[in-house]
């Protein structure tokens, strides 16, 4: 039986998480044009946001766990970790409204391997590709904001609007993450009318 004979999954998160800061660390990003930077997409081609045209949404988050993993109470207390498969399933359920609204492309970033997230896009029926940023190297390039988390760096949870290249809104920190697409879509009806 493949993934799509399977219910589509949905997640909540758990009450009294801690609400991350904004600590400046992406402060410097709007206005910025994206440095050309290939990463493996779940498409299996190389995608460079550099290049894409239109508008493009990339939700960076620290990472999704594995089916059946425990997830320890250490991460929970981690502010804003906490919601990777939330905040994906969230731009999954919103997916067509983002595009009627004018998103070109959307994209899910983390330093997890391409394997990794060909199962999760499977698994969570997601509409649009996956990026593996494993080397950090988009996260390095934008000096994107990270953590520390069993001896691996991964990159906190930022998203990030690009048109033709150029990032031209920042939402940091992102929190509850399963309201990251409401409000992106709250931002865009919001251009829609200025």
């Amino acid at each position: 039986m493949d993934s799509s004979s399977y219910p589509t999954p949905t997640f909540g998160l758990p009450a009294g998480l801690p609400v991350p800061i904004d600590d400046g660390a992406c402060a410097h990003l709007e206005n910025t044009s994206i440095p050309p930077v290939a990463l493996r997409s779940t498409s299996g081609s190389a995608v460079d946001v550099s290049e894409l045209k239109g508008l493009t949404i990339i939700f960076c988050y620290p990472r999704t766990g594995a089916p059946n993993e425990i997830v320890p109470k250490e991460w929970d207390l981690i502010p804003g970790a906490r919601g990777c498969t939330p905040q994906a399933c969230s731009f999954r359920d919103s997916f067509k409204e983002l595009v009627t609204l004018g998103v070109t492309q959307i994209f899910g970033l983390s330093v997890q391997n391409g394997p990794y997230h060909d199962e999760v896009k499977g698994r969570l029926h997601l509409p649009y590709d996956l990026l593996s940023d494993e080397e950090l190297a988009f996260a390095k390039v934008l000096n994107l904001p990270t953590f520390e988390w069993e001896g691996r760096k991964l990159i906190k949870r930022v998203t990030i609007a690009v048109r033709d290249g150029k990032i031209v809104k920042v939402w940091y920190p992102v929190f509850p993450s399963d309201r990251s697409a409401a409000q992106v879509i709250d931002w865009l009806k919001g251009e829609r009318n200025d």
